[in-house]
């Protein structure tokens, strides 16, 4: 059975998507995919707290969505990677 893998924007490693957290681009938003079913661009990030704080150092959301991103969903990522 094949397992899709997608690239952390953070670390650049391919990992399987259950492993990562998804972030769409929604319209001017950006928010987090929990269930992985909505539709636009979208980025992937490991669950762990060093990839989380490292695209919000280097702003890798907002490279990624070529728009402005606000802090406070790296907050809202960590708190998700917490939960599961």
């Amino acid at each position: 059975m094949h397992i899709p893998e997608r690239m952390c924007i953070a670390c650049r490693h391919m990992k399987p998507k259950s492993e990562l957290i998804k972030i769409v681009k929604n319209g001017e938003v950006a928010e987090i995919d929990i269930k992985n079913k909505k539709f636009g661009r979208g980025a992937y990030l490991c669950k762990n707290q060093e990839c989380i704080e490292n695209a919000k150092k280097r702003q890798s959301l907002s490279k990624h969505f070529k728009m402005k991103v606000d802090a406070e969903i790296y907050d809202e990522i960590r708190k998700v990677s917490e939960d599961e």
